[in-house]
């Protein structure tokens, strides 16, 4: 039986802090590593990220090119494209097909892609996405600190929001939309403050310095509000994923489906595949950029680990065959 030649010990699949700490971790290891990034990072649109220890306030554009000149400097490889496919080799290891046609074998991967924010339906929202429409508190939260903010309502999940919200701001309204709240949910809002404004939200208005100033009302009326809070759907991109076998699962929260994402242990990323790894928004939908390259590097440490003892077992075969 011929024995697979491999181009990598490790391709990682995805580019963003998940994937780039796990390819510095392996990199750093004396592994080959291979990075395929799409180039399309699920916080691209935001101008400053927060709660990364050291960094806080600096560009996401920015802490990727750092870490891809790092990965780089030990050795790894960086490729621009998009990886579409994998196939799991008959003697172990994989091939991953990619966007232009080309292939490339590995012994082990790790599947960084993130997901995809689908946005509600209404115009002008999508376009002031992670600038003044927003998701997380613990990102975007004490720069609209005090601010009156609206939470635009979209299920169950958004009267947590709202009540969320309120921590950072007292001035939080609940825009109810097209979405009936139960009476429960109105009285919890009522203690805490939180101002309820019914009627379907049309559109958003800016001023003239382009900042939010406020939403436009189905009834022709304008509601103040210096940053509007969405629920996105979060889709894992799972392409890779899937078309391995592994599943997608449902994320749910409050009895609501929110998302989607590829399952694995918290601890280290693997998943139900031997083989396959996966770390970052893939498999964490509300993991932070912080929390994203924390897993990256977990991930990394049990691919290593992984491939030690598969060297150190054909090391004993070895020297066994020849004694």
């Amino acid at each position: 039986m011929t024995k697979t030649r491999f181009d990598f010990d490790v391709v990682v699949v995805g580019g963003g802090a998940a994937g780039l700490a796990g390819a510095l971790t392996l990199v750093r290891a004396r592994r080959s590593v291979l990075v395929i990034d799409s180039g399309s990072p699920r916080n691209a649109p935001a101008a400053h990220m927060h709660g990364y220890l050291g960094l806080d306030g600096r560009s996401p554009a920015e802490l990727l090119a750092g870490g891809r000149a790092e990965v780089s400097g030990y050795g790894g490889r960086i490729r621009q494209g998009t990886a579409v496919a994998a196939d799991r080799l008959p003697g172990g290891g994989f091939l991953v097909r990619c966007g232009d046609g080309s292939t490339v074998r590995a012994r082990r991967l790790l599947v960084a892609t993130g997901l995809v924010d689908e946005l509600p339906a209404v115009p002008g929202l999508a376009a002031r996405w992670g600038r003044d429409v927003l998701h997380c508190p613990y990102c975007h939260g004490w720069e609209v600190r005090d601010a009156p903010v609206a939470v635009l309502a979209g299920g169950p999940v958004s009267v947590h929001q709202a009540q969320l919200w309120r921590h950072w701001s007292e001035r939080t309204t609940l825009l109810a939309h097209t979405w009936e709240l139960a009476a429960e949910d109105r009285e919890l809002l009522a203690a805490l403050g939180v101002a309820v404004v019914e009627g379907e939200v049309t559109g958003l208005a800016v001023d003239g310095d382009d900042r939010l100033s406020g939403v436009t009302l189905a009834g022709g009326g304008v509601l103040e509000c210096r940053a509007l809070v969405v629920a996105p759907r979060f889709t894992a991109r799972s392409g890779v994923l899937t078309s391995l076998g592994l599943p997608v699962t449902a994320l749910e929260r409050d009895g609501q489906v929110i998302g989607t994402c590829v399952a694995s242990d918290a601890a280290g990323g693997v998943t139900a595949l031997p083989g396959v790894w996966v770390a970052g928004n893939v498999t964490s939908p509300m993991a932070q950029v912080a929390g994203a390259a924390a897993q990256g590097v977990q991930a990394a440490v049990a691919v290593n680990a992984d491939l030690i003892e598969e060297e150190a077992r054909r090391a004993v075969e070895a020297y066994r065959a020849g004694s």
